[in-house]
């Protein structure tokens, strides 16, 4: 499995706040994928758009709940068409039964398409440790291979890289020219991968969805490579989370409308790649063999989950994460694993361990901005919450300080609103105290814990110079005077 790193996510993201690079990266975020976004939503009317939402949460609800159904469908068409198909509970086997295959077909390149499965897996690292030169292919997922890190987004994997620090890269991995024009960059990029297409032995890729009635494996992808990593190797191994499911090529057009316009406000992808078995007699290319690897690796635990199913409906659009305020500020690398954003802090706890990762479900303003720009209508606040909930139990291992100091924090509130005299005084003292530290009408800084640590990046209102209490009895008092 891809190193976990949870625990470190309040000091990564103190870091992240801090690198103004990295803040310049991001604000790519919310004006270009979530403008596109709400662009292509303005195109096609509001009310289509809701209509597509709600087919396509009945379709994944339909296929969760009937999930075993679904996918022993899907088992028999991919055999059926000549594929062959391997179930794996954890990272160990998926990771056992793709060294297998390498060793019996005698595998010496390896060319990839876009797989988040496989950065879940850390397969990367397996193939190399069996001598197998293994190369990402998409554009994104090729930079932060030579860079040595871990996608920051679901959708656009360096997108906390600048094109000044993509151009050094190339220049110190590849021993080009530094040059910041992105086509030139790309060019470059092309030129090398194109003899790796040509030479691999094994093409691998995710799915964005699997077709049950078919037994076909669909990657929708904007760069000519996913064709590529499918077709022009030997042998192809799709590698896909179980919950990637759907029942018919109908409920594929549903999710085309939705999945593009979402992820980055195209109305179609350039490239829709459907593939069902290895080549046959009568094809031109395709791979000998086809093998699907379907992945567990904690899936079933939120399957059995009434309360975190709904998080196996996500289609890995990003919407969510190009909403979010929090991820916006601290980037992707700053949760710790794979999967980043709201829906990250869903799944990430539930995929490794939740007591490790017990800081990603505090890791939201609860806003629910992620809801309303889910597709899939999925219901993330709510299931940060259950996440919470399950933390601050008496049986959870959560930090017992964390508990104490909210318990303490709770109960002096409860008294505070109980006494409204107590809470008159505190509010006058309070705003006589903000003063030395107001600057332009707000709280800039504050030297005191705990506002200490909200002003060190952020700014507070200040208290009002009446309360509503005070106003309420002046306006009385000035209503009275003109009846008089």
């Amino acid at each position: 499995m891809a190193e976990i790193k949870t625990k470190n996510f309040l000091a990564s993201s103190q870091m992240a706040i801090k690198d103004p690079q990295l803040r310049q990266a991001l604000e790519k975020v919310g004006t270009g994928f979530d403008g596109a976004r709400r662009e292509a939503i303005e195109e096609i009317s509001e009310a289509k758009w809701e209509e597509w939402r709600l087919k396509a949460r009945e379709i994944k609800e339909h296929t969760i709940e009937n999930l075993d159904y679904y996918l022993d469908m899907l088992y028999t068409n991919v055999t059926k068409a000549g594929g062959h198909v391997h179930f794996a509970r954890d990272d160990n086997e998926a990771n056992a039964i793709v060294s297998k295959l390498v060793e019996a077909n005698n595998i010496q390149i390896a060319t990839k398409s876009k797989s988040m499965v496989s950065e879940e897996l850390g397969l990367n690292g397996v193939l190399e440790s069996l001598g197998v030169d293994v190369y990402e292919t998409d554009l994104g997922e090729y930079i932060i291979q030579l860079a040595g890190e871990t996608p920051s987004h679901l959708v656009a994997p360096a997108l906390h890289k600048t094109k000044g620090q993509v151009a050094s890269l190339f220049q110190d991995k590849l021993g080009i020219p530094y040059n910041e024009d992105i086509e030139a960059m790309a060019k470059t990029a092309r030129e090398i991968l194109r003899d790796k297409f040509l030479n691999a032995d094994l093409g691998i890729s995710g799915a964005n969805f699997l077709v049950a009635e078919t037994g076909s494996l669909v990657i929708i992808t904007n760069e000519g490579n996913g064709r590529l990593c499918t077709s022009a190797p030997r042998i192809h191994i799709g590698i896909t989370g179980m919950e990637k499911v759907i029942p018919s090529l109908e409920d594929l057009a549903t999710f085309l409308r939705l999945l593009p316009r979402s992820a980055t406000g195209q109305r179609l992808t350039s490239y829709v790649s459907i593939v069902t078995g290895p080549r046959r007699v009568t094809d031109e290319d395709g791979p000998e063999q086809f093998h699907l690897i379907i992945v567990d690796n904690g899936r079933s635990k939120m399957l059995a989950d009434p309360k975190l199913r709904e998080a196996l409906y996500c289609i890995r659009c990003g919407a969510c994460l190009n909403i979010c305020p929090v991820y916006q500020k601290v980037g992707g690398h700053a949760y710790g694993w794979v999967y980043p954003g709201p829906i990250g802090s869903i799944v990430t706890p539930n995929l490794t361990v939740l007591q490790n990762a017990k800081d990603l479900p505090f890791a939201s303003s609860l806003c629910g901005a992620c809801r309303e720009a889910c597709p899939i209508k999925i219901n993330i606040p709510r299931m940060l919450l259950n996440l919470r909930e399950e933390l601050v139990q008496p049986n959870s291992n959560a930090n017992s300080t964390s508990k104490f100091s909210e318990d303490i924090a709770a109960k002096s509130y409860t008294k505070l609103m109980k006494h409204p005299g107590i809470l008159k005084l505190g509010t006058m003292i309070l705003t006589g105290l903000q003063k030395p530290f107001l600057k332009g009408g707000v709280i800039s800084s504050v030297p005191i814990p705990p506002l200490s640590i909200w002003t060190r990046s952020r700014d507070l209102p200040k208290l009002p110079d009446k309360t509503f209490h005070q106003i309420w009895k002046d306006s009385l008092k000035d209503n009275q005077d003109n009846n008089g």
